[in-house]
């Protein structure tokens, strides 16, 4: 087994940024642009490829998610940060609908149109994740429960990828995403 420095660099900062986001901290946005930045080339290098591009959209989500947390889009009347929220009824039932969408569509398009081994799993993974990064963006607690959801998957490809200080981290990322969603809600529900 050959020691991937730039994977185990870009694991450091994956954790620096979910212990951020756990504390519901601004600055998660900085190390969320980091990591993925780092992550393109491994995944890329590895054939995970559905979660390369989606290393991608985390660095355009984590820009939306500065613009949000600062205020500039859906500022409040007393312009105070977006406070952690439940997601509102009238955004479930389509969120549900496009996160359906997006898990049949991308395994699929991956399936047929790349050279993957790990096609399925990379694909629900990312997924989830271009939702629960939205959902992130707008502080709804309830993101974490498809963090929950896309950690052990992402562990199983990350092995499959033989992606060691990956899956690590996301075994680490499972059991913050726990703690995360029992202290995101508390908030939400104050």
């Amino acid at each position: 087994m050959e020691i991937n420095l730039l994977e185990i660099l870009a694991a450091i900062v994956g954790l620096i940024y979910l212990i951020l986001e756990y504390k519901a901290s601004a600055w998660l946005w900085l190390f969320g642009v980091i990591s993925p930045i780092l992550y393109v080339y491994e995944f890329y290098i590895n054939g995970v490829y559905a979660n390369m591009a989606i290393q991608i959209y985390y660095v355009i989500a984590c820009i939306y998610g500065i613009i949000v947390w600062k205020g500039m889009i859906g500022k409040k009347q007393n312009n105070e940060k977006p406070s952690i929220a439940s997601i509102p009824r009238k955004y479930v039932f389509p969120t549900i609908i496009i996160t359906l969408a997006l898990c049949i569509t991308i395994p699929l398009v991956l399936k047929l149109y790349t050279d993957s081994t790990v096609w399925l799993f990379d694909g629900i993974s990312t997924a989830l994740s271009i939702v629960g990064m939205w959902m992130l963006a707008k502080k709804y607690y309830q993101q974490w429960i498809l963090w929950i959801i896309v950690e052990p998957i992402i562990i199983a490809t990350s092995l499959q990828a033989e992606m060691y200080a990956t899956a690590l981290l996301y075994v680490v990322y499972t059991v913050i995403a726990i703690m995360g969603y029992i202290k995101w809600k508390k908030e939400a529900l104050k």
